[in-house]
């Protein structure tokens, strides 16, 4: 397919383009969730991001509810933790990536110190027989929790989320790839273990690509994963430098991997995945975590969806507009409204503490759809009810369609 022919996208079909390739366009398929429907995910959207916020839900489990429903949690873990088809590293943020991407990363880690940050850099510089310490009790005494390395000891308050120093040197060694994580605990502690004890034989000797390369295939991989984006788009998805993007771009486009098109209301060009579907309309149902790689750059979610979506997190409660954890709903091609929800384990109840609808929706619509798939989620969390505080435009609607309220 030639540029010429794809070289303006109305709008609504950019939109369907990047759910499609998000994995978000269809309905979620039937029956059990096995390896192969995971990895279909994660191989789909290409970086997992990982927070430690816990009010609903550890925000790595969400994408994969959002595209398969109801899995079990266990599964992924499994996935991660005992079969190795996903890493640990700093992609997007802390992420959780398919293991055929290690190699395209090693850039980063062979130059930690201009990426890595804090504390890190100067254990590594100040400490560096206290770093080999910490390498070589791994390497003797295998997989180890920061917690086992406590010092009496402890760094000033306010540096480094106030890791301890051996904290920090893991997380030097992590940064460095010398190590990753085994697993994680019960309390998302991670466990740390050397690189080559933990992912496959085959990923470990595989031969690390020159930095060129490696650009070129992330940028590759993150056109792929957003179906059509713009510059920024494709260098944010793995955190990439402009310079290095903007030649991993350029060459693609030349390669005739990428197709550069105009999409009406965006300012800012656009590159096209050759290979991404154009589906006619999407019919997908999904509560996203603030943390999924469709929503986490909120530029691209104004210029696909007019949607303007801010994480209220690290806002003074008094001055939120919209709750402390709100997880956007799409119902076909649109986000149309957005639910603050926590899960209260000990009640056995989901909250939605605030629950809001955007202009323009028919409410009930919403309302219905929404309250199916609160219940869903409910269900996969394994709590009993769904309770329905009131708060927000869009609350009586939810009451009204049958959804618990206290």
């Amino acid at each position: 397919m030639s540029a010429s022919a794809v070289d303006r996208l109305p709008a609504p079909l950019a939109r369907r383009i990047a759910l499609a390739a998000q994995g978000v366009a269809d309905p979620r398929p039937t029956g059990p969730t096995d390896s192969r429907r995971l990895r279909r995910v994660a191989d789909r959207v290409g970086v997992v991001q990982i927070d430690s916020v816990n009010v609903l839900s550890r925000s790595h489990y969400l994408p994969f509810f959002s595209r398969l429903g109801a899995y079990p949690r266990a599964a992924l873990d499994d996935f991660a933790g005992r079969r190795h088809e996903l890493f640990e590293y700093w992609a997007h943020e802390a992420s959780y990536l398919p293991v055929r991407l290690h190699p395209h990363l090693r850039w980063r880690m062979a130059a930690a110190e201009e990426h890595a940050w804090g504390n890190m850099i100067a254990v590594q510089r100040d400490r560096p027989g206290y770093v080999t310490e910490v390498l070589d009790r791994v390497r003797e005494r295998g997989p180890t929790k920061a917690s086992e390395l406590l010092e009496t000891r402890r760094e000033q308050p306010g540096t480094m989320w106030n890791w301890h120093p051996a904290k920090v040197a893991l997380e030097w060694l992590f940064f460095t790839g010398a190590l990753t994580a085994r697993s994680r605990t019960a309390g998302f502690e991670r466990v740390y273990d050397l690189t080559e004890r933990v992912l496959p034989p085959a990923v470990v000797a595989a031969p690390t690509p020159e930095p060129a390369a490696a650009f070129r295939e992330l940028v590759r991989t993150a056109a792929r994963a957003l179906g059509v984006a713009t510059e920024r788009d494709l260098r944010d998805y793995f955190r990439l430098r402009p310079e290095a993007a903007r030649t991993a771009i350029a060459e693609l486009t030349e390669a005739g991997e990428l197709l550069p098109v105009r999409v009406d209301g965006w300012a800012a060009p656009a590159w096209l995945d050759p290979a991404a579907r154009r589906p006619r309309r999407a019919t997908a149902r999904a509560l996203l975590s603030p943390f999924d790689s469709l929503v986490w750059e909120r530029p691209r979610v104004e210029r696909l969806f007019g949607f303007r979506y801010r994480l209220e997190i690290y806002t003074p409660a008094a001055q939120r507009v919209h709750g402390y954890y709100v997880l956007p709903f799409l119902l076909g091609d649109r986000l149309v409204a957005r639910a603050d929800l926590k899960a209260d384990r000990r009640s056995g109840a989901l909250l939605v503490q605030a629950v809001h609808g955007e202009d323009g929706i028919d409410r009930a619509e919403v309302a219905v759809e929404l309250a199916a798939e609160l219940g869903l989620m409910a269900d996969w969390l394994e709590l009993d009810r769904v309770v329905v505080v009131g708060a927000g435009d869009l609350a009586a609607d939810l009451i009204a369609a049958s959804v618990v309220a206290p």
